[in-house]
């Protein structure tokens, strides 16, 4: 069982002269359908030790990301998610897609912070060089400094708390999909590849929702029928 995060990193990063930190995690980079979603959360040096059981989402049962929620926006009042929709990422791809949704979430913090957290090791809320290549343009122009830490989830506490709300809202979002669309098991699987989706999409085939520029399990195209033509035919093609 791996321990409980904590503020240590956040804390420090705040002591080197930053009176605002957002910390931030994805949702849903490598599902087939909805939006890919980062939640942001803004610590201080007030900020006191996060409530008990925050963990990285993946680490904790629906009912026990629920259950935290609550905890967490009043532990931490600045707080927000941001999304990209499917038709998006097919439209700038999967990066340029999570620099979207985390513009999106930074737009609505009421405090700008002095810095981001990023969990992993890809800064992909700034625009790399070759921006023709990456999607659209940053929607912040004046981007805080980033900074990536891989497996800031599992050690960060502020990050651990972002993931949660970031997983607990795209997963009501997908639950919400699912009375539309009952067939694909959004409302358990929320649009990852489980085996009722892949058999709802190879019968069904794709819906708005789907990221269609992906390569789509249960949707690979079929070969093409083999025409044998008769010697009738062919003579009536030729003549």
């Amino acid at each position: 069982m791996t321990s409980a995060p904590s503020l240590r990193v956040e804390r420090r990063l705040l002591r080197e002269g930053r009176t605002a930190l957002a910390c931030s995690d994805e949702v849903g980079r490598g599902a087939l359908c909805g939006p890919v979603t980062i939640g942001m959360v803004v610590v201080t040096e007030q900020t006191r030790t996060a409530p008990q059981g925050v963990r990285d989402s993946k680490l904790l049962t629906p009912q026990a990301r629920e259950a935290l929620v609550p905890k967490i926006r009043r532990w931490a009042p600045v707080h927000a998610v941001g999304h990209a929709s499917a038709a998006e990422i097919d439209e700038h791809g999967i990066i340029a897609a999570m620099r979207l949704a985390g513009h999106r979430a930074l737009a609505q913090l009421s405090v700008r912070p002095d810095a981001v957290l990023l969990d992993g090791n890809h800064d992909y809320l700034r625009v790399p060089d070759q921006s023709a290549l990456f999607g659209p343009p940053e929607l912040i122009d004046d981007l805080p400094p980033v900074i990536t830490m891989i497996k800031a989830d599992l050690r960060c506490a502020a990050v651990a708390a972002a993931s949660i709300l970031a997983k607990t809202t795209r997963d009501a979002m997908m639950v919400e999909l699912s009375a539309q669309h009952p067939q694909y098991g959004w409302h358990v699987n929320k649009g990852y590849s489980a085996p009722e989706h892949i058999a709802a999409l190879a019968q069904h085939g794709p819906t708005v929702h789907h990221r269609r520029s992906w390569s789509l399990p249960g949707c690979e195209p079929r070969p093409e029928a083999v025409v044998t033509m008769t010697d009738t035919t062919r003579e009536a093609v030729a003549g």
